[in-house]
């Protein structure tokens, strides 16, 4: 008969076996200084395609990294089966710093945070003069977004033999941003590509824009033909049909270094998670003249010390219009 009371002794507790064995429990997490450096080229449902030396490996996230990301760009170090088979599974146990970061919201009040790109030099917008028509807010907010994340951006138009580039270089002339201009010959010919090639080598580039603007033809032309995804046809009015670039994938450029990301076509680019106080230092003709702005300053509004510093010639007239601009766009949706 079991006893209770004060006579219970050690024989009388009943001790619910450890069914995950009896190694202790320990916060201290393996250094994994055996683990090789990699770089994530696309993400597909968990699973994380990354390049390491000259062969891709398919990876998932080890679980002591918790909720932190790798995106594509990422530089991440990886154990396991590094072997890249069919099959295999190797986990991406640490994730680098960033050296820059393409972010969107899905509309200006979610406040939901998408990372599209990490590590990327340079955003290239791609915008057609006609077919779908461009959409300046839509740049503008690409432009921010560049600004606020260590891109540089660079312009690319499309389609010119239906409308022509001007009014749209005239838009965007004070902000002194590098651009091409391509005809729709030039696109299906693969001869844009020779001059956008120009902005990209030995660098990581990646291309957003609007669906049926001609982006995932214009990377094919530019990667080589074993990695060419598929293009297909959208109407340019609704943006309904075959969107044929589904997630972001890095490639490498044809016969010199550097990477291309083709991103999904986008409709909307929400920029909830832009903090306007720093779109300012893309305009370093500016950022000085804000030292007597009053305080919380939105830079357009009665008192602006920046009206003074461009009235006595420290900067042009235009640049501060386009500054202004752009903050607005942090309030104003894409079709306003």
């Amino acid at each position: 008969m079991r006893r209770y009371g004060k006579h219970t002794d050690e024989d009388d507790v009943r001790v619910r076996p450890n069914r995950k064995g009896n190694r202790p429990r320990t916060s201290i997490r393996p250094k994994h200084e055996d683990a090789a450096e990699g770089m994530v080229l696309t993400v597909d449902r968990g699973r994380l395609t990354c390049l390491v030396d000259d062969r891709t490996v398919v990876a998932m996230k080890a679980r002591e990294l918790g909720r932190k990301a790798a995106v594509v760009g990422d530089r991440v170090d990886l154990v396991g089966d590094l072997s890249g088979h069919k099959d295999t599974l190797a986990r991406i146990v640490r994730i680098g710093e960033r050296a820059s970061l393409l972010r969107r919201t899905a509309d200006d009040d979610d406040p939901y945070e998408r990372v599209v790109v990490a590590n990327a030099d340079q955003l290239a917008i791609v915008t057609a003069l006609a077919d779908p028509e461009p959409r300046p807010r839509l740049i503008d907010r690409c432009l921010v977004a560049a600004y606020d994340g260590g891109l540089e951006p660079l312009l690319v138009l499309t389609k010119s033999d239906l409308a022509p580039a001007s009014a749209l270089l005239d838009l965007y002339g004070a902000l002194d941003i590098p651009y091409v201009v391509t005809s729709r010959d030039e696109l299906y010919a693969g001869e844009a590509a020779n001059v956008v090639r120009e902005h990209l080598d030995d660098r990581i580039t990646a291309f957003v824009g609007h669906s049926g603007v001609g982006k995932t033809t214009l990377v094919n032309a530019l990667v080589p033909e074993g990695k060419r995804r598929t293009t297909g046809r959208v109407n340019a009015v609704t943006g309904r049909g075959r969107h044929t670039t589904t997630s972001a994938l890095a490639l490498p450029l044809a016969g010199a270094g550097g990477w291309v990301i083709d991103t999904p076509g986008v409709r909307s680019f929400g920029l909830h998670h832009v903090d306007p106080s720093r779109v300012i230092h893309a305009f370093p003709d500016l950022e000085p003249g804000m030292e007597h702005c009053p305080r919380a300053c939105s830079h357009d509004e009665p008192g602006c010390a920046l009206d003074d510093w461009v009235a006595r010639g420290h900067a042009d007239p235009a640049r501060l219009y386009s500054l202004r601009r752009l903050l607005a766009t942090r309030e104003r949706r894409e079709g306003d």
